[in-house]
């Protein structure tokens, strides 16, 4: 962030450092900012506020990360999750944003890959992932609350 000359010249004149340092200047210039991108950039100002920012958006991302990788192989918004998680690491740290691009490219790819092929390809897909998604589903109910669903249907469907 740059300070403006004003300030700047205006802290030359007096020769004397200010106790909080450039903080007050940093803030004050962030205030200008509109929005979030202001609100972040005061936060950031300090070494309290950096750390602190990277500490809150941390945890936030991880928690996002890890409950969509649990969700992944469940029917719902798993990756969407992740990628969400992703962009809140994106904010503070440039190893989650680089990580995010590789996984829009990878996506992006693969989506146009299938778009070029044909309807029995995107059928076996689609059959693929929901046979997946199915035993997921089963041995996770299964393995977890040791429900087996085909003994239930039986049960239900025969004398």
């Amino acid at each position: 962030m740059a300070i403006s000359d004003a300030m700047r010249s205006a802290r030359d004149e007096s020769e004397r450092p200010s106790e909080t340092g450039d903080a007050d200047e940093l803030k004050d210039e962030a205030a200008r900012r509109s929005g979030i991108h202001g609100w972040l950039d005061g936060v950031r100002s300090t070494r309290t506020g950096r750390l602190t920012l990277k500490i809150v958006i941390g945890a936030v991302g991880a928690v996002l990360v890890v409950g969509g990788l649990i969700m992944v192989p469940f029917p719902g918004p798993g990756w969407l999750v992740v990628f969400a998680g992703l962009a809140v690491l994106a904010t503070e740290f440039h190893w989650a944003h680089r990580l995010l691009e590789f996984g829009k490219r990878t996506l992006s790819a693969w989506t146009a890959w299938l778009g070029r092929r044909g309807w029995t390809v995107k059928i076996l897909v689609i059959l693929t992932a929901a046979a997946a998604a199915t035993a997921i589903v089963y041995y996770g109910l299964k393995f977890s609350l040791h429900l087996d669903l085909i003994v239930e249907a039986r049960k239900l469907l025969g004398p």
